[in-house]
């Protein structure tokens, strides 16, 4: 049961944490391109392509949920809810779905308004979202780390 458990818990990880990872990073200079300085039409492609990558976080967001309830029901089948690597990796992904929850998704909500709106569209809003976004990167890069090296744990190699 633990391998089939730990099984889903890594391909929910692919499955929903990547492509949010990979839109999410491609958003911001998405809007740029969207959102013209020179005020000319970037066409409806440009701002087709921002809503989709907005559409891709908030749905696999939402999927992400299954990440860490399986790998904490791996945890448990494991035997290792209490071990540090743990409790650090469960800790950074509540940060990391905090930071996606309160500060990368309502800023890309904004940018889509903006865009589909056609309304002028700050540069420094982008690069704001892009590092929010880095962050939310880094913290699952750390958490992946964690899970493979597992410092501490008995179960490691």
């Amino acid at each position: 049961m633990t391998k089939l458990l730990l099984s889903l818990h890594v391909l929910a990880a692919i499955v929903a944490v990547g492509p949010v990872t990979v839109a999410a990073s491609m958003f911001p200079p998405a809007v740029r391109r969207a959102a013209l300085a020179d005020g000319t039409d970037p066409g409806p492609r440009a701002v087709g392509a921002v809503e989709l990558l907005h559409r891709i976080c908030r749905v696999y967001a939402g999927l992400g949920v299954l990440v860490p309830v399986l790998g904490l029901a791996t945890g448990l089948a494991m035997g290792v809810l209490g071990d540090a690597w743990l409790v650090a990796s469960v800790f950074l992904t509540a940060v990391a779905a905090g930071t996606l929850i309160a500060l990368v998704l309502p800023r890309q909500d904004e940018l889509v308004a903006q865009v589909t709106g056609r309304r002028p569209v700050d540069h420094r809003s982008t690069v704001q979202l892009a590092m929010f976004t880095g962050v939310f990167n880094l913290l699952w890069a750390t958490v992946t780390v964690l899970m493979i090296v597992r410092p501490g744990s008995t179960t490691g190699a």
